[in-house]
């Protein structure tokens, strides 16, 4: 149950993430709507949160676990692209793409989470 629920807060994080980025492609003003604020920082918490317990719950250790590592590299990364993309990209061709990049940073987090074999850290 914890894995269908993390599974379904990440969905509704990117939806919510590609959401934001279709209204600051079209400059809306919806943009300071009060629950687009708050939501994804509510819903990437809860996100964050779960993904905390199953590791726990499954005793996933990032060390030992060198595709888990990865995934926790590309999270951040795709933090990273994400702010990027919704407020530091100075023009449109930068926002597509830091979009581009967090939606692929999004694809290897869920080969890792399927596959569970390591890409990058593969020969270490």
């Amino acid at each position: 149950m914890l894995k269908n629920l993390h599974m379904t807060i990440a969905v509704i994080s990117v939806l919510l993430f590609t959401f934001r980025f279709a209204l600051t492609l079209a400059n809306s003003n919806k943009l300071t709507l009060k629950w687009l604020k708050i939501a994804p920082h509510i819903i990437d918490t809860l996100l964050l949160g779960l993904g905390v317990a199953l590791s726990v719950q499954l005793a996933i250790n990032p060390v030992e676990q060198l595709w888990f590592a990865e995934k926790l590299f590309a999270v951040f990364a795709y933090i990273f692209t994400g702010y990027y993309t919704l407020k530091l990209a100075r023009n449109r061709a930068m926002q597509i793409i830091g979009f581009l990049g967090a939606i692929g940073w999004v694809m290897l987090i869920v080969r890792l989470a399927i596959s569970k074999e390591s890409v990058f850290l593969a020969g270490l």
